[in-house]
């Protein structure tokens, strides 16, 4: 699975801090998600003229920057103008995706001290034509990473932030080892999700995911244990090892870039399903029906 150019999104406008051209849309060299990394951020799908689970992630991005002490967030409604402003500018509608990031906002002198920061906030709206970029109908193959995934000691995965090296670090051995992605486990062993997504299992009719602690709590994933309530399918938040999932009936990831993709494969084990499981499915199809319920109509 390798994402490829789309022509639609050469001419495209994006905001940073208003609205420019693609090739002209830059940030200071001075910003801080330059120098540090350090910016929060949200991916939201379009769908049908809606920004699907859009003020759940404006709710995210706004308690990550808090986390991390930023001043002068913007308000909700500056963001959805802004979002609003770029989808409107590039006649987005459908089957397109954000890439959503603040920034702490550029700096007096280069440095790591965030008194430094003293402009406020850069705020980038990033909307490209972009189907989900997983294979739903065949699926994925993961490999398992050398790399652990941060746990609150380090770094809290609760906060969305763009320090990503080791997803990255995750994702250079999935692509050396020709796989799709590659799961990450947490500091005791267990599985706490892949480089890009969240991971849920299935076993006799019952749904496992890992508990949150060095996974992100995904807005997906927290949507799949709410449509697992409404389906009546029993679901389990625990810690989970390698072998259960080897062993799992359906194995699947969840996330905006992903929405719910089948996993085939881990580390060279098929994922048999012996009992002919259907319960992926019916989320599937059940996901499709949450779209106008949990999305923000576009008033364009």
């Amino acid at each position: 699975m390798q994402q490829k150019f789309n022509p639609q999104n050469e001419n495209i406008k994006v905001w940073v801090n208003g609205l420019c051209d693609r090739h002209e849309a830059k940030v200071s060299v001075f910003d801080s998600v330059v120098q540090g990394g350090d910016a929060v951020w949200e991916g939201i799908r379009i769908y049908d003229g809606y920004a699907f689970m859009l003020e759940q992630h404006i709710d995210r991005m706004h308690y990550s920057a808090h986390a991390l002490a930023f001043n002068h967030i913007p308000e909700r409604e500056e963001i959805k103008q802004a979002v609003f402003a770029t989808l409107a500018a590039n006649g987005m509608h459908d089957n397109a995706h954000i890439r959503l990031t603040l920034t702490r906002g550029e700096k007096i002198t280069s440095g790591m001290d965030p008194r430094l920061n003293q402009a406020g906030c850069t705020l980038i709206v990033l909307a490209e034509h972009k189907p989900p970029v997983y294979d739903n109908a065949r699926g994925i193959r993961l490999i398992t990473s050398a790399i652990r995934r941060n746990n609150p000691q380090f770094l809290d995965s609760k906060i969305h932030h763009n320090n990503l090296l080791n997803n990255i670090l995750a994702k250079i051995e999935a692509n050396i080892a020709g796989a799709d992605d590659a799961v990450m486990l947490d500091i005791l062993g267990f599985v706490a999700e892949t480089n890009a997504t969240n991971l849920f299992m299935i076993k006799n009719g019952h749904l496992f995911t890992p508990h949150p602690d060095a996974c992100l709590p995904g807005i997906t994933r927290k949507l799949v244990l709410e449509m697992a309530a409404e389906l009546q399918i029993p679901a389990t938040e625990r810690n989970l090892s390698l072998t259960e999932f080897y062993n799992a009936d359906e194995v699947f990831t969840t996330g905006t870039m992903g929405e719910l993709t089948p996993v085939y494969e881990i580390d060279g084990r098929q994922i048999l399903n012996r009992t002919h499981s259907q319960l992926l499915s019916r989320l599937q199809k059940h996901f499709t029906t949450q779209i106008p319920l949990y999305g923000v109509q576009l008033p364009f």
